[in-house]
């Protein structure tokens, strides 16, 4: 995770509870299959609530049998074979167990794909060493007044764009104070906590622990006098997904397990300020130079199955920035993931603030906000500052929020897309600032400027053929098609005009390798983006 860690808390630990965490083991247990299973996608209220199923059908996303249950009588046969099955996660089809003393008999099961080793012990002491760089208290009503400027939260609030109505998952270590500090009171009154889960000790207990999830939290949802979060009005989800004494792949796992919990419950938005690259275990570690593609960590995965099913998520870019490490860790390597880096009050990057690229050439961070000297609220309910790319992402993710409550009719992810495609730099992305820090004007004139949908087509997609067409519903207009690739560089720009005779316009792009590319179509102010898949 990003964060230094504390050696001397980990021997103690350890020292303190070797018997506990040699004792039991954590093991995820993945299925080969989801066959004869009780569940099936022609109904889905089954394993999804309205909301999700809703969410899937404004943005035409199919279900599929990657959402489907894991099939619960293999659950009941793990358990007879003597596992204790915790969790369960429908998109990678396992099982989370504890049972070191059966693991070899549960691998000759028929069913049974593999079995891993993700953690020692069943459960560690509470505790968490930091993610943040630095604090310090503080206090004063203008305290919030320009990590929200910087980015427009100032204007989006000045439409009423609270986060009224838009759901948001919160995944962190813990939110100590947040049911007893003032500033997150009015969250309780008006019932905008929906729900909560601590996925590390399966208990309903999110509000102990640990204060880096009420530091986040509250640059998001808190308000007082004398504090303004960016979208205080939204309704939320408190998940605990880090395990602070440690580090094991069993965080990625509880990761998916919540964004999984989550999806079903039908969230609009999830929210991370966490990242795994490095292991207490280093065979567990990630290769930077290989693994960071969006498809190799488990946190990674889970990330971008959520962004499948039109979810959109921000998450932190990392701290690694000053370190060995310097890149990001995952899940900011995922494709539409929006990944957050830090600047400082006066707009530069933070030293701390982890860089580009992803092991597959892809520019990242995406986008920047401040993450230096940011207010939060402690559990106590005063104010503070802490700094980091934790503190960075949800000012991103509040902006995102009020954007959609502004446009409830266009997919999230579009406007996910908008809101990396208008920052400041966007015209020319690198991998210290990415495509630089987004502002609220911006994206609402590029939402409100879109072409109808309905206007334009781009097919094959994917297309195999070396070329694709762009299909205008209308005549007798200027139209500019640019290919970029996903680093934002222009690939080919084609002025044409569209006339009844050459409508359906057509596009070579035979000399381009196979890859994902972004297509914009602009015809006067008006602009529609696409994703195009080459085969």
């Amino acid at each position: 995770m990003e964060r230094c860690k504390n050696i001397l808390l980990l021997l103690l630990i350890v020292a303190g509870s070797t018997s506990l965490c040699f004792a039991q083991n954590r093991y995820i247990v993945y299925f080969k299959d989801k066959n004869s299973s009780p569940y099936n996608i022609s109904q889905p209220e089954k394993f999804l609530s309205s909301r999700a199923i809703s969410r899937r059908i404004k943005q035409d996303i199919a279900i599929t049998t990657a959402d489907l249950p894991v099939n619960p009588s293999y659950v009941d046969q793990l358990n007879s074979a003597g596992a204790k099955v915790y969790f369960t996660s429908r998109w990678l089809n396992c099982a989370l167990q504890t049972t070191p003393d059966v693991v070899s008999s549960l691998s000759l099961l028929s069913f049974v794909d593999k079995v891993e080793f993700v953690a020692p012990g069943t459960r560690l002491p509470p505790g968490r060493i930091k993610s943040t760089k630095n604090r310090k208290q503080t206090g004063g009503a203008e305290a919030t007044a320009r990590q929200l400027d910087m980015v427009g939260i100032d204007d989006m609030q000045a439409d009423q764009m609270l986060g009224e109505g838009v759901l948001v998952a919160i995944l962190d270590a813990g939110f100590l104070g947040v049911d007893t500090a003032d500033p997150f009171a009015h969250l309780f009154t008006d019932h905008h906590v929906t729900d909560v889960h601590d996925f590390v000790f399966n208990t309903k207990n999110v509000y102990q622990y640990d204060d880096h999830g009420t530091e986040v939290f509250s640059v998001i949802a808190a308000n007082s006098d004398v504090f303004t979060g960016g979208a205080y009005e939204a309704a939320f989800q408190l998940y605990v997904t880090e395990d602070a004494g440690s580090e094991y792949r069993i965080e990625e796992y509880n990761w998916l397990f919540a964004a999984e919990r989550a999806d079903s419950s039908g969230v609009d938005v999830i929210h991370s300020s966490l990242g795994y690259n490095t292991f207490d275990d280093k065979s567990m570690d990630y290769n930077k130079t290989v693994d960071l593609n969006g498809k190799v960590a488990i946190i990674s995965k889970a990330a971008a199955a959520a962004i499948e099913r039109g979810i959109v998520v921000v998450c932190s870019a990392g701290n690694e920035g000053n370190n060995s490490w310097g890149t990001i860790t995952p899940p900011a390597d995922v494709v539409d993931i929006i990944a957050v880096g830090s600047v400082t009050s006066a707009g530069a990057r933070s030293p701390f603030s982890s860089f580009g690229p992803t092991s597959d050439g892809r520019t990242k961070p995406d986008v920047m906000a401040m993450g230096s000297g940011v207010s939060v609220v402690r559990p106590t309910g005063t104010n503070g500052f802490a700094s980091g790319t934790s503190l960075a992402a949800p000012i991103v993710t509040s902006l995102v929020v009020g954007l959609i409550q502004r446009f409830p009719d266009v997919d999230p992810n579009d406007i996910a897309k908008q809101v990396i495609m208008t920052a400041s730099q966007a015209d020319h992305p690198d991998n210290l600032f990415g495509y630089g820090i987004p502002n609220y004007f911006s994206v609402k004139a590029a939402l409100e400027g879109l072409l109808p949908l309905e206007e334009i087509s781009v097919y094959p997609n994917p297309t195999d053929t070396g070329k694709f067409s762009v299909r205008f519903k209308q005549s007798g207009i200027q139209a500019t098609i640019i290919v970029y690739d996903l680093n934002g560089r222009i690939l080919s720009s084609h002025l044409v005009n569209v006339t009844s005779n050459n409508n359906p316009i057509e596009i070579n792009v035979a000399d381009l390798p196979a890859s994902s590319y972004l297509v914009k179509v602009k015809t006067g102010d008006n602009f529609k983006a696409f994703r195009l898949v080459k085969l």
